[in-house]
């Protein structure tokens, strides 16, 4: 078995087809959305794993098929509608449903107003929201006629805290994930379909090295601050993601719909 997570036990998605966007990794190691569609998968779901490079979507898928899991890979530009719809149609050919759609593409920017381009501005927003809107207009049809679905949105606690880093473009993308969240379960709690955000904490997956560590001295000085700053003493993981995923996913959270689900330790609970 791969590094991390539980074993299958109940295969709470069993016989259900998961499209995750973004289930490679930035770097080595177990991101949110690697580790979500191994999960999935071993649990049951056949997974499609999606993401920019074919070469991050093959590693997941691999690691899946090691463990006798049921996974495609799939490369795709998430900001990019035509490419959405024709591998949302490929996927349908091919599977003849999606049952589970997993937006985890995500992007910090660091920047205030005054220091960010604005280019950054609107690649920051491409990349955190307009790829949960793109995956869900393209995908929403189909559950819509199967009258069941379950959308997972990666968030962030940064959607309702101030984090102290500074990355105006990335506060306000992930409040609109939260809010665009919202409104897609209700506006479709009587066609069957489910839409929940996860807002992750803070946790010590590959992305930070890339998008925080320049915020620190050298990264050993940033995860000692991270872990101090975490009520629990230490950051999440992304398999602490890929379990409230999991959740979501199921029929376990069958009433369940509209909820941006903090997966933080306690962090967003604290005053200062």
């Amino acid at each position: 078995m791969a590094e991390g997570g539980s074993a299958p036990g109940s295969r709470r998605l069993e016989g259900k087809v998961a499209l995750l966007f973004g289930a490679g990794s930035a770097g080595p190691g177990w991101g949110n959305g690697k580790a979500a569609a191994v999960t999935f998968a071993r649990h049951g779901a056949r997974v499609v794993c999606v993401d920019l490079r074919r070469d991050a979507a093959e590693e997941t898928a691999e690691i899946i098929r090691r463990e006798d899991g049921a996974a495609t890979a799939a490369a795709c530009d998430a900001t990019n509608s035509e490419a959405v719809a024709a591998l949302v149609a490929e996927v349908m050919a091919a599977q003849g449903r999606i049952d589970v759609l997993h937006n985890n593409v995500g992007y910090a920017q660091m920047g205030g107003p005054v220091e960010l381009s604005e280019a950054d501005w609107h690649r920051t927003l491409d990349l955190n929201l307009t790829t949960c809107f793109l995956a869900c207009k393209h995908v929403l049809p189909h559950m819509l006629a199967q009258r069941a679905g379950s959308i997972i949105n990666i968030s962030s606690a940064a959607a309702i805290r101030y984090t102290g880093y500074p990355y105006a473009a990335y506060y306000a993308a992930k409040a609109a994930v939260n809010n665009f969240t919202l409104g897609l379960a209700l506006q479709y709690a009587k066609d069957g379909i489910r839409a929940n955000a996860i807002m992750p904490g803070l946790m010590n997956t590959p992305l930070i090295h890339q998008q925080i560590s320049g915020q620190y001295r050298d990264p050993d000085e940033m995860v000692r601050a991270r872990d101090a700053a975490c009520p629990m003493g230490r950051m999440g993981t992304a398999w602490d993601v890929a379990n409230a995923a999991l959740f979501l996913a199921s029929d376990e959270a069958a009433y369940i719909t509209g909820v941006a689900l903090p997966v933080d330790g306690g962090l967003t609970g604290r005053i200062a």
